[in-house]
């Protein structure tokens, strides 16, 4: 028996057809797409299986899509995507009887068992409670949070928007970052501080605010492409005061909102985080500032600090997760 996964995002799609082997996900064919290239989730997946060599359609058992946007009843509207995923028409277009949407954190929430030791970093070792639910945080392209519920024999993902969130800032800087991005946004949630459009957010704060100078090299890196990867760039090689504070107040919000929601599932079973942007700047994950602002919770600072914190570094946890979750539908 076969199954089809797959892990949706604005800029990139990554499919893969799944068999059971010694109980374990065995992918038989795997591909990237770029998004933007297709009108729909049903095109791009059919030209994969169109190209699958050694997979027959037919024995497609079914199918589980993670999608970064809010999946209401059997649909998807992509925030970062012009498209509109319909499980009734995706069931229709491939053929196959059981197709679940799930958010992309579901389906990340989904791959965590499936992870080895070395794909996980481990920020605090914390105390385990095996009773304990846990929480999922995921910073790239936009913010994803999850739930991840023990029932007591496994943890069962639940989605949530929490990144859209009201941002909730602790000091002074902070009220003042709040204010200089609600002039522009009206609505600050967490997303537009702690994201790759966040990094961004930040470093024009703080330049606008006078504190550090713009000089015309980055100004040109920023302009010409992507401006997180040039801003991370920049204070990775020392070469940028300006966005060295960009990325150390990045990596403090970070620790603070992941220590938020651990608060609100009381994931004492362990908070994971993932995207794209954490296994990037690792060594800044490490260095004790995220940590430092996760566990600043008052009262509750205590039992904060044993939660046990690790970040994800295997980026098809998603996909794979989409497959084992296609398996048990």
């Amino acid at each position: 028996m076969l199954y089809l996964a797959g892990d949706i995002g604005g800029t990139k799609t990554n499919l893969a057809v799944f068999e059971i082997e010694d109980g374990k996900l065995d992918p038989v064919a795997e591909q990237t797409f770029v998004s933007r290239k297709y009108p729909g989730l049903e095109q791009v997946s059919e030209e994969f299986l169109e190209g699958a060599e050694g997979v027959d359609p037919k024995a497609i058992q079914s199918a589980a899509f993670g999608i970064a946007g809010p999946v209401l009843g059997d649909v998807c509207r992509t925030p970062n995507l012009p498209w509109v995923v319909d499980g009734r028409q995706v069931r229709e277009r491939l053929g196959v009887a059981k197709v679940k949407l799930l958010n992309d954190l579901e389906a990340n929430g989904w791959g965590i068992p499936l992870l080895e030791a070395d794909q996980l970093v481990t920020l605090n070792e914390g105390r385990s409670y095996p009773e304990g639910h846990g929480a999922l945080i995921s910073a790239g392209t936009g913010l994803g949070e999850a739930f991840l519920f023990n029932d007591g024999k496994n943890w069962i993902p639940v989605a949530s928007e929490g990144g859209h969130a009201s941002f909730a800032p602790r000091n002074d800087l902070e009220f003042e970052l709040l204010v200089y991005l609600q002039k522009e946004f009206g609505h600050v949630s967490y997303e537009r501080v702690v994201s790759g459009m966040g990094i961004h957010n930040l470093y024009r704060f703080l330049r606008d605010t006078g504190r550090g100078e713009e000089p015309a090299w980055l100004a040109e890196e920023i302009g010409a492409g992507d401006p997180t990867a040039a801003i991370s760039k920049a204070a990775a090689e020392g070469r940028s005061d300006l966005c060295e504070q960009a990325m150390r107040l990045f990596v403090s919000l970070y620790g603070a909102e992941a220590g938020n929601l651990a608060l609100k599932c009381k994931a004492l079973g362990g908070l994971y985080v993932g995207g794209g942007i954490a296994p990037r700047i690792i060594d800044r994950m490490k260095d004790g500032t995220f940590m430092a602002a996760f566990t600043d919770k008052g009262r509750l600072s205590a039992m904060v600090k044993e939660i046990p914190v690790r970040v994800i570094l295997n980026p098809k946890t998603a996909l794979y997760g989409a497959g084992r979750c296609a398996a048990q539908l």
